[in-house]
């Protein structure tokens, strides 16, 4: 039974592998979409945010103006499969 939808006797879990694989194959697309929103809500309510690019650390304030806060090393490139030791 859903408890959402006490009429509903269907469950609103996946309940096949095919499903699951199809939700799990949109979940960079979903984080991404949840990054970009944050960021702008972040701007929107008048607080800055911390941005990552070509090897600096920069902090970006709503009226669109940017302050260097650090370099670091620049970004490594990793391909899908790819594993790595950490030191």
């Amino acid at each position: 039974m859903n408890h959402l939808n006490p009429g509903n006797t269907e469950s609103t879990m996946p309940n096949s592998e095919k499903a699951i694989r199809f939700l799990e194959e949109h979940i960079p697309e979903l984080a991404q979409s949840a990054v970009t929103q944050a960021y702008w809500q972040a701007l929107a309510s008048g607080s800055s945010v911390l941005q990552s690019e070509n090897g600096a650390i920069y902090e970006v304030f709503p009226d669109g103006t940017r302050k260097l806060i650090k370099t670091t090393a620049r970004p490594s490139i990793v391909t899908v499969g790819e594993t790595r030791e950490l030191r």
